[in-house]
Order: structure tokens, then sequence, then C-alpha cells
């Protein structure tokens, strides 16, 4: 793709290694010494899903970006779970970022939900100055899902499961292709350019690695780590979402600690980052300057009266 939804070249990439031994793809943008970004992508996506984003951000940002295990240039792993995400979490945090560096982490998707998984660690909420969650829900998932056009109950769940579980390759991006993901993902108004990259990005996602997660998030149990997740948090749904449809935004609005703000987006579905990217990257943003940068200045103002 071009434009803005072209991947941007990282300043530099790295490898963080998981509590496993899983290694981690990580791209690090903008200046150095700016505030800190992390940003984690969703189920078949990869860094490419931010690169509205991180666009946007890295004038003045440092944007932190990687992939889930199993996906973009992360190597498959054997280990899939929601602790596994949280420990990779981690794991690029303490090699992204200095020691004792805090930073705003937005979640998209599986990404909102490894942040919930990892809610309740103490290195998380030491490194973790507000979060952005995008398009994800903390439970049933299945069975508030919407892909299937029918009423909720048993044969819809039954459905869902198999749509999301299967391992049928997606084959090349084509025209029937294309509507089926955007029904599937994306609000009925999105753009031509923005399902093309939202094609590009799902379907370069290898087809074990798609139906391995889709069984974690089947029976996805994270309602605890909402309420553990302690930081301000701002949540964001698109109101045409079938695959976690606003009423898993206001679940967790209503069992955070500390909900500074729910956003729905009218005629958007899943695709938030890439549907509304000014939005997302204006929320990062948002919570930067009021939840870290403050912070950031009063601890170099401490430092120096400590030198002095």
């Amino acid at each position: 793709m071009s434009g803005p939804y072209a991947p941007p070249v990282p300043v530099r990439e790295l490898t963080a290694v998981s509590a496993d031994g899983a290694r981690l793809h990580v791209e690090v943008h903008g200046p150095e010494d700016a505030p800190a970004v992390v940003l984690a992508h969703g189920w078949t996506c990869s860094t490419a899903f931010w690169a509205a984003q991180i666009r946007a951000l890295a004038a003045d940002h440092r944007v932190v970006a990687y992939d889930q295990r199993g996906h973009g240039r992360s190597p498959v792993s054997a280990r899939c779970d929601t602790e596994a995400l949280a420990d990779d979490l981690e794991a690029v945090l303490d090699a992204a970022l200095e020691p004792g560096r805090r930073a705003v982490i937005a979640g998209h998707s599986m990404g909102g939900m490894t942040v919930m998984a990892a809610a309740g660690r103490a290195a998380f909420r030491e490194r973790t100055a507000a979060v952005l969650l995008c398009s994800t829900g903390s439970s049933r998932l299945v069975a508030e899902a919407t892909v299937v056009p029918l009423r909720a109950g048993r044969v819809r769940t039954a459905l869902t499961r198999r749509v999301l579980g299967s391992g049928a390759p997606l084959g090349p991006v084509t025209p029937v292709a294309r509507a089926v993901l955007k029904y599937a993902t994306m609000g009925a108004g999105s753009a031509p350019h923005r399902v093309e990259v939202c094609a590009r990005i799902v379907h370069a996602c290898p087809r074990r690695v798609r139906a391995a997660w889709s069984h974690v998030l089947d029976s996805l149990d994270l309602d605890e780590g909402v309420r553990r997740l302690e930081v301000p948090v701002m949540v964001v749904a698109g109101d045409r979402d079938r695959l976690t449809p606003p009423v898993h935004a206001r679940a967790i609005a209503a069992g955070l600690p500390r909900c500074v703000g729910l956003v729905e987006l009218a005629g958007v579905g899943h695709m938030t980052p890439v549907e509304a990217p000014e939005l997302v990257a204006g929320c990062i943003r948002e919570l930067v300057g009021t939840y870290l940068v403050p912070a950031e200045t009063e601890n170099h103002a401490e430092h120096a009266e400590e030198s002095a």
C-alpha cells in the first residue's frame, strides 16, 4: 500500500524474548526522548495495522509496535494463551523502553485482551501510564458476535464458532474476499483502500495461527483483568462492529476502576485504527498529554533537584 497505510520504516528493529523463549519482532519509531507509546495489534493482524497511527505520532512520540507471537514477523509458538500474551507485552516493554520508563499502551482487539491479561502484574502497572482499548472484549466473544446474521442463541453461537475457528486458507485477495472481510469486520461505508489494506494484512496471517488463536478467543474470560486494570483507560468501539459489538465496550467501561472515556463511533466496524485513524491517533495523543507528559515533567524536575 502507499500513503498513510504503507508500513513506515522504523528507526530500529529489535527482538524481544518472552518468558517461554518466544521471539517477538519489535519496531521502534520516533525520537528517543519523546513520550512513549506501545501498540499491540489484534488477531490475524501485524504491526502494519498501526501504520496510520505510527505516521501520525512518530514525529513527537517514541512509538513501539510489535508482532504478536505467530503474527507478522514473530515466529509461530506452540504456546497460545492469554498469559503468553501478557508475558510477551512485558518482554516488549523491557526490550524497547529504558528501565522505569512508562508508556501509554494501545491495544486493538486481541491487543486489548493482551492488556487485560497483564493488568494485575506489577511490572505492567509500573510501566503503564494509561491505556486505550479499541474494539475489544473480555469474555463471551463468540456468543455476542453478530457475524452470523441470526438471532442470539445456541445455533448462532455454534455457527459463529465454526466460522471463526476455521483453518481453511483464505486464498488471494479477490473482490469476493474483500467483500466478505468488509462484511465481517468493517462498516458498510468503509472506503475501498481501507478494505484493501485490512484484507492484505489479514490474508497474510498463517491459517494455523488464525485457527489456534481463535480457540483461545472462544474460551476467553478476562473479566477479572478489567477489574484489575487500575490505570486510566479510554475505550473506543464501532457501533457496526460484528466481532466485538458495543455491548463489550460498555461492559468494560462499567467494570473499569478508572474509565476516562467511552467513545462509540457511528458507522464504524471492528477495524477502528484503520477505519477511524485520526480519531484513534487523537485518543492516544490525548492520553499521553493528560497522563504521561505531566508525570514525566514532574519526574525530570525531581531528578534535577536531587542533582543540584
